[in-house]
């Protein structure tokens, strides 16, 4: 059974910064999509950062600029490095991983974090 723990989120003022971390367990063989999502009080869960295997990493465009993804493929852990951070940032990120083929199950499977809170305020 493929688990993702993410860890990092807080309250930080604004132009703070925050790290956040994702990492997966649980037998796996390959990962081919790694990415960030948020989710706003009473809006959707809309894509911050995320790549693919041998692509380069797409960011929301809100967040260009500001905050950088990156992948540690050897502990299948996720990063997202947040800086110069706004109220609008605030809300629940969530960590995906998309077509993880792992010993547990014969087809590949998309996982999700249970999530983690950032608060941006002063």
């Amino acid at each position: 059974q493929v688990q993702l723990v993410e860890s990092g989120g807080g309250l930080v003022q604004p132009g703070g910064s925050l790290r956040l971390s994702c990492a997966a367990s649980g037998s796996i063989t390959s990962i081919y999509a790694m990415a960030w999502y948020r989710q706003a009080p009473g809006k959707q869960r809309e894509l911050v950062a995320g790549f693919t295997s041998g692509s380069s990493p797409h960011y929301a465009d809100s967040v260009k600029g500001r905050f950088t993804i990156s992948r540690d493929s050897t502990n299948n852990t996720v990063y997202l490095q947040m800086n110069s951070l706004k109220p609008d940032d605030t809300g629940v990120y969530y960590c995906y991983t998309g077509r993880v083929y792992s010993s547990g199950s014969p087809t590949p499977l998309d996982y999700w974090g249970q999530g983690t809170q950032v608060t941006v305020s002063s």
